[in-house]
């Protein structure tokens, strides 16, 4: 941050807020290098997104397609058979992601289309005096949502709860399991990497730094769930491992180069702070 002056700093630092810069204050001693520290993990949190991304789509499609074949039809989600029942936290979001693919394709509409599904939405008629945002959300309700739609609006939240041990038996057992067809790989284990991404990811999307042990867990996860989805190829690695390569070992350097800075910081802020009260009972003493 040597290109910004101290009057300069000093307006970035109200633009991030106090309470915001108080734990790089903490670690860096200074605003200026509280101000480069946010800056560095920001950065950082952009590289964890960009293959937290990619985990959490390889998880959906291969959660999608095993389902597809365990339960024999693609509408599994909507409409599973009667062998199976969502539990009430997933049927609601379930019924949140129709809803929200409803309003996305409803705002795709012109006009004249949106009047047309009045048709469907008031069999008797459109009622007298009804509010637009009645006959909008009717008319929305109205959509037919092929189940890609709506998959494509569920989080990962939905997709990690699929490993909870709330679907141990109904899924894990019959299906999930051959998503990761290591011998030793558990549900439990599973569970609790995606935990560690999801929370993470929530972070980063909130852009909360992510250091310390969290990054360290946070880079575990990646490569257990990296490792393990999918099956190995004859050089023992799955082929996400392989295409997620050069993202992670960049990935590896960013938080080599946070690390040292974090703990340079650290040794800084401790040698000053040392000579602070060596100097405070020196003038005591004198």
């Amino acid at each position: 941050m040597d290109h910004l002056d101290d009057d300069e700093l000093e307006a970035i630092a109200l633009l991030l807020s106090s309470d915001r810069l108080h734990r790089f204050r903490a670690l860096a001693g200074s605003t200026r290098a509280a101000v480069t520290l946010h800056q560095q993990t920001l950065q950082l949190g952009g590289s964890l997104m960009s293959v937290t991304a990619v985990l959490e789509i390889a998880l959906r499609n291969a959660v999608c397609d095993r389902l597809t074949l365990h339960f024999q039809t693609e509408n599994w989600l909507l409409k599973p058979p009667s062998v199976f029942a969502w539990r009430d936290e997933e049927r609601q979001r379930i019924v949140m992601a129709v809803r929200a693919a409803q309003r996305t394709q409803y705002a795709k509409l012109d006009a004249s289309q949106k009047r047309q599904l009045d048709e469907v939405a008031f069999r008797r008629g459109v009622p007298a005096g009804i509010s637009h945002e009645h006959r909008s959300s009717a008319r929305q309700k109205a959509i037919g949502i092929p189940a890609g739609q709506v998959i494509a609006q569920l989080t990962l939240y939905f997709w990690k709860r699929l490993f909870s041990v709330d679907y141990d038996h109904s899924l894990w057992k019959p299906a999930l399991k051959r998503m990761f067809p290591g011998k030793q790989v558990t549900r439990a284990a599973v569970a609790a990497n995606l935990e560690c991404i999801y929370q993470t990811r929530n972070r980063i999307a909130h852009h909360e730094p992510v250091y310390g042990n969290r990054l360290d867990d946070t880079l575990d996860a990646i490569d257990f769930i990296a490792a393990q989805l999918g099956a190995a190829r004859s050089d023992g690695r799955t082929p996400l491992s392989k295409m997620l390569e050069k993202e992670r070992s960049a990935l590896g350097d960013q938080a080599a180069a946070l690390r040292s800075r974090i703990d340079a910081l650290r040794s800084s802020v401790e040698t000053q702070t040392g000579l602070a009260r060596s100097a405070a009972l020196v003038n005591e003493s004198a």
